[in-house]
């Protein structure tokens, strides 16, 4: 029962909307109307400003890390701390404190990763940053970081890299947040189809995106 109810409660945690809140209680603002209509960190960055945008992700980030933590912290054991971490993806992204609504899921995945395994989540942050000044895109650089979790989980282990053995568990779960990050990013991936696409105002701009 206590690992059901902590299931629940990752969930929950999850679910919160920070980056909804912090705009309508400070800003006055719905999150949901303005920009891409997301409640995640980009869209929070590009609406509220750097410093609401910051609080937004390091809140969202957390999410995914104490939910990880949760049954290490609470000695819980016979259940892997990824599937706490996953509940609250989930939760992020279909909210119930938004209509089942959320973000895009980078962040509090991002938290999982942080809490499960910290080199690897070092590794995913090089390929963020490397993607970002390449494309002056954040929508294309979480899109690239999800499919480098596919390849790490695949590639990794074989070679003792990061990842020293293959962990089934381990790979599903963060094979089904890499599909959850990129399915989120479908409108993106037209936009930039299109070269219309949000840019970063550093980088390179490979892509040759029109808009700024």
């Amino acid at each position: 029962m206590s690992v059901f109810i902590l299931l629940i409660a990752c969930y929950l945690l999850g679910a919160i909307p920070f980056g909804l809140w912090i705009g309508q209680i400070f800003f006055k603002k719905n999150l949901h109307d303005y920009g891409s209509g997301n409640t995640g960190t980009t869209n929070a960055f590009r609406i509220l400003g750097i410093k609401a945008g910051s609080l937004v992700f390091i809140f969202d980030l957390l999410k995914g890390t104490l939910a990880t933590l949760f049954p290490l912290i609470l000695h819980i054991h016979g259940v892997s701390p990824l599937l706490f971490g996953l509940l609250a993806v989930i939760g992020h992204t279909f909210s119930i404190f938004d209509h089942f609504k959320g973000g895009k899921a980078v962040a509090t995945s991002a938290g999982i990763i942080l809490g499960f395994s910290p080199i690897f989540f070092l590794y995913l942050i090089v390929i963020f940053i490397l993607s970002l000044w390449l494309f002056s895109m954040v929508s294309l650089s979480s899109i690239i970081a999800a499919a480098f979790i596919l390849f790490g989980v695949l590639i990794f282990p074989s070679f003792g890299f990061i990842l020293t053995s293959y962990d089934l568990l381990f790979s599903i779960i963060m094979s089904a947040i890499s599909i959850i990050i990129i399915l989120r990013h479908k409108a993106n991936l037209k936009r930039i189809k299109n070269q219309c696409e949000s840019l970063v105002p550093f980088g390179l701009n490979l892509s040759h995106q029109k808009t700024k």
